[in-house]
C-alpha cells in the first residue's frame, strides 16, 4: 500500500484526504477515491486538472502514485489569463 493525500481548495475551503492505495494506483484513481465529488458537486473528477506538489500532471492516468505524494485538484480558471492581459493593457491604453 501507498500512502498519498489528496487535496482540494474550494473558494472558501481546504480540503485533505489520506488514502491508502495499493502500489501501481495511478493519481486519477486516487482523485476518486478521496470521495471528494460527493462533497463538491461542481468537482468532476474524471477529468479535471490534477497535480503532484504544484506541479500539474499531463496525463493524471498515467503517473504512478509514490509514498507521501500529494495529488491536488485544480479547480478551472475563472479567466483567461491572456484575456486579463489584454483588458489591463486596453484599460492602460
Amino acid at each position: 500500500m501507498v500512502s498519498v493525500e489528496v487535496v482540494y481548495a474550494a473558494p472558501n475551503q481546504q480540503v485533505i484526504c489520506r488514502l491508502a492505495m495499493k502500489e501501481g494506483s495511478s493519481a486519477r484513481q486516487a482523485a476518486l477515491a478521496s470521495g471528494l465529488a460527493a462533497k463538491f458537486p461542481e468537482l468532476d473528477l474524471s477529468c479535471c486538472a490534477l497535480g503532484i506538489f504544484g506541479k500539474r500532471l499531463k496525463n493524471p492516468e498515467a503517473h504512478v502514485l509514490q509514498e507521501g505524494e500529494r495529488v491536488e485538484i485544480y479547480r478551472p480558471l475563472r479567466l483567461d489569463p491572456k484575456e486579463i492581459r489584454r483588458r489591463r493593457a486596453a484599460k492602460a491604453a
